[in-house]
């Protein structure tokens, strides 16, 4: 059985996916986003900052679970558990890569966008998969469908989801959890206000009650 990632999607309805360009401000963010209710946090691997902050957040935020996101290809595996990442996430996931992913020894969120993806990655044992890019996929109309077919799917929507409309999403049964960049702004964390990233955060801590 794969490491389960219910203990992570399930600690908020958002992760928030964070591309962090200077790793000084790996801590500030987080602890912002701890502070607003927002734990289970998602570094993607698209900047050269990106593993030194999950080392960083991994150090000095012990109450951040720390994933990192954008994971393509092994040597992305290797360099995020080097550093200390506690789950994985893929944008899509080709079949000898679910096999990589799936000897991970800690949770992963590997991506799908089509039934065919999510049928093969959950024969596979994943019990949560990425949709991405969620909206341009099909968004809530694609989840609604796949829910009959697919009941034992549970999914984190992850593209084009914000403030507007993260709720709907979370109002599906078959959604754990939702992934956003909007609760951390490039301009908010460029700028040091950590208390409006604080303050989106706990706005939405509280979309699913």
């Amino acid at each position: 059985m794969l490491p389960d990632p219910a203990p992570i999607t399930s600690r908020a309805p958002v992760i928030p996916v964070l591309t962090i360009e200077r790793a000084a401000d790996a801590v500030p963010l987080a602890q912002a986003l701890v502070a607003g209710g927002l734990s289970a946090l998602e570094v993607t691997l698209r900047t050269p900052a990106a593993l030194d902050a999950i080392a960083a957040i991994v150090k000095a935020v012990p109450d951040a679970v720390v994933g990192a996101g954008t994971i393509t290809k092994i040597a992305d595996l290797d360099a995020a558990l080097k550093a200390g990442a506690q789950f994985l996430v893929s944008p899509g996931t080709p079949p000898a890569f679910a096999d990589v992913l799936a000897r991970a020894p800690v949770p992963v969120l590997p991506g799908c966008a089509s039934v065919s993806e999510a049928m093969t990655l959950s024969a596979r044992g994943f019990t949560v998969l990425k949709f991405f890019p969620a909206e341009a996929s099909g968004g809530i109309a694609w989840l609604n469908a796949v829910a009959g077919p697919l009941p034992h799917v549970r999914f984190c929507p992850t593209g084009g989801i914000g403030a507007k409309n993260a709720a709907s999403y979370l109002a599906l049964p078959n959604v754990v959890a939702v992934g956003g960049s909007w609760v951390a702004p490039k301009d908010a964390i460029a700028s040091g206000d950590f208390k409006r990233i604080t303050t989106l955060s706990k706005a939405a801590a509280r979309l699913r009650k």
